[in-house]
């Protein structure tokens, strides 16, 4: 069973920047295609970005494309989310997801194909 711990999340300015890390229990996870996913308050929750299991490839919400970018260090077995240019719909918990070899639910990164959840980590971006 791999265990997944996000960190990175916080409080920012509209415009501003934050890092998202996704850490595993198990260098198994360098076989996982992992995902990231938020939840606004009273919302469902929503795919943001996904990974393939040799990082060769990515896939982002329309929403943010062009300003978050995923990646994996296999060394350290774990995947970031850079996040740049943040806005206040940004705001909401945002979970790591992780399910073995399965780079094809990166397509609709629908959240019941990922078996592996971590506890979640709170962005806020507010002035």
């Amino acid at each position: 069973q791999v265990q997944l711990v996000e960190s990175g999340g916080g409080l920012v300015q509209p415009g501003g920047s934050l890092r998202l890390s996704c850490a595993a229990s198990s260098v198994l996870f360098n076989y996982y295609t992992v995902a990231w996913f938020r939840q606004a308050p009273g919302k469902e929750h929503e795919g943001v970005s996904c990974i393939t299991v040799r990082g060769s490839r990515a896939r982002y919400a329309d929403s943010v494309s062009g300003r978050f970018t995923i990646s994996r260090d296999k060394a350290k077995s774990v995947v970031l989310l850079q996040m740049n240019s943040l806005k206040p719909e940004d705001t909401g918990i945002y979970y790591c997801a992780g399910v073995y070899d399965s780079d094809r639910v990166c397509g609709s990164m629908v959240k019941d194909l990922f078996h592996h959840w971590g506890q979640g980590t709170q962005v806020t971006v507010s002035s």
